[in-house]
């Protein structure tokens, strides 16, 4: 980074200090680094290859052909919307910080337990999704394991190990790491393209445009039997839930040079080139599939099914093991993410024993607390919730389906305030990344219509429980902010408290040796 200057640096505390905050976290990360951490959690091989039956078993081609492109608009309009205030206001758990300062404590404390309880359930999905990867590609058929509750949470126990451990170690070597999963990510993604295209019988074009029905048994009953309609609507929801977690930019910008320029450049190109890649990869895999009518029946064994069914072996394993690395990589960047969101609510007394969340370590300029808790409780929240059914449905599956609903209500809620906020005195200056105000309010306005798109999709069935475990968390967290949290929860420092912090910027950053 010979391009950051000390005149840079010194832009970069006067914002933080600003603002109210301590260099405390170690300002490591690149524009690239910024990206790369949002692009590894967005990660196209996760996502994108794990959730693709909601394409193959919903409306088939046309679901990628023509679906991947419109549902990852719906998650750049909040990218961009996002990327407006993130340049105003760069700070670690962002979102926390514009739902507070745009609006209110209630508004910010409220964005911070949306965005905190979707990270934490994102991060046991993703690495629940690499474990079943990992049965698919390695375990079952290498090392005859069989599919346990034990077998699962011993699994995620040692991943997500190993990923708190190196988030623990420092910025640097995280950076590092993301750093290489965005290259491997591009390199793998145009490998498998490559792949199924010279593995493909015919080049159907006109299959990616094709509109089929494969809901109830058709499609594996993936999606309950609907109408055409209905089951293309819900096929969006495949780009909807791999594009998402660009706020991890947002979240390390205590740890990125030039924030207020290269956190939104972060976000919105890491939507746009995952967008990209995907829609390559995605079409050239539905070009590859023998018959479309045989792979909606897979359901959610399509990937491997076309997998076995038309790549070499010793191809497929080498592709497996790239996507495998990929997708732990990706859960490496969550914990990252969800950690960083951890410190920054209990920085300002949000959390049970904030104290304790909101210490770095002076050596390796971490949150360490942060980041073991966040892991500990994904692993939990994994393991009680496959314990527990609802009818024959284990709440973990409910919980899943409600986790992309929270997390993009945790990206409406400040974007709605920042509507109504722009030219007034909680937000009259802007920062250097700036749309102008009617840009930025067409973008507020579609992502306003693109939330109610996502919450009335994601209620649909099979996951109708979703409807009910969001409103039951609305109501317990009414009775938690009134019956405690409005009395006791400060919120971020505004105005005049932001002068009184300076003595204890001065100290917190003496204590980890920013110099």
């Amino acid at each position: 980074m010979s391009d950051y200057t000390d005149v840079d640096k010194k832009q970069d505390l006067h914002i933080l200090h600003s603002m109210g905050y301590a260099q405390e976290l170690e300002r490591r990360m690149s524009q690239f680094s910024n990206f790369a951490v949002s692009f590894s959690i967005i990660c196209i091989l996760s996502g994108g290859i794990n959730s693709l039956a909601q394409a193959t078993s919903g409306a088939g081609g046309a679901s990628i052909g023509i679906g991947w492109p419109l549902g990852c608009f719906i998650s750049l309009v909040f990218a961009v919307a996002m990327a407006q205030i993130s340049s105003a206001y760069p700070t670690a758990g962002g979102l926390y910080h514009w739902g507070s300062i745009l609006g209110n404590r209630f508004t910010g404390w409220l964005t911070a337990w949306f965005n905190l309880l979707g990270l934490v359930t994102v991060l046991g999905a993703i690495n629940v999704g690499t474990y079943y990867f990992f049965m698919g590609s390695f375990g079952t058929p290498y090392f005859g394991l069989e599919d346990t509750t034990t077998t699962r949470i011993i699994f995620l126990t040692i991943i997500t190990g190993a990923q708190a451990l190196v988030n623990h170690m420092g910025i640097g070597l995280t950076a590092k790491l993301t750093d290489f999963s965005g290259y491997l990510i591009f390199a793998t993604a145009i490998l498998l393209a490559v792949v199924c295209l010279a593995a493909a019988d015919t080049y159907e074009i006109g299959r990616l445009f094709t509109f089929s029905n494969y809901s109830g048994e058709a499609g594996g009953n993936v999606w309950p039997q609907t109408s055409g309609t209905w089951v293309f609507l819900l096929g969006l929801l495949l780009p909807i839930y791999t594009i998402t977690g660009y706020d991890a930019s947002a979240h390390t910008s205590e740890e990125t040079v030039k924030a207020a320029e290269s956190v939104p450049r972060g976000m919105v190109s890491s939507v746009l080139w995952s967008a990209l890649f995907g829609y390559i990869m995605l079409c050239s895999f539905v070009l590859m599939i023998p018959n479309m009518d045989e792979a909606a029946k897979q359901g959610w064994n399509v990937f491997f099914w076309a997998m076995d069914a038309q790549v070499h072996p010793v191809i497929k394993d080498i592709l497996y093991l790239a996507i495998f690395v990929s997708q732990w990589l990706c859960g490496l960047a969550t914990v990252t993410s969800v950690s960083r969101m951890i410190f920054a609510f209990s920085r300002d007394g949000g959390l049970p024993a904030s104290k304790a969340l909101s210490k770095v370590s002076p050596t390796y300029r971490s949150p360490v607390a942060a980041i073991w808790t966040g892991s500990i409780l994904s692993v939990l929240f994994v393991w009680g919730s496959s314990l527990v059914s609802i009818g024959e449905t284990p709440v973990y599956t409910i919980v899943v389906s409600c986790t992309v609903i929270f997390l993009f209500f945790s990206f409406a809620i400040p974007i709605t305030l920042g509507l109504f906020a722009w030219g007034t005195s909680k937000w009259d200056k802007m920062g250097p990344w700036n749309l102008g105000e009617g840009m930025f309010k067409l973008f507020a306005i579609l992502s306003i219509v693109a939330m109610v798109l996502i919450f009335v999709l994601g209620i649909q069935p099979p996951n109708d429980w979703a409807l009910y475990i969001t409103v039951g968390f609305l109501v317990v967290t009414g009775i938690i902010w009134y019956g405690f949290e409005s009395r006791r929860f400060r919120g971020p420092p505004i105005g005049d408290e932001v002068a009184r912090r300076q003595a204890e910027i001065a100290a917190a950053e003496k204590a980890v040796g920013e110099v």
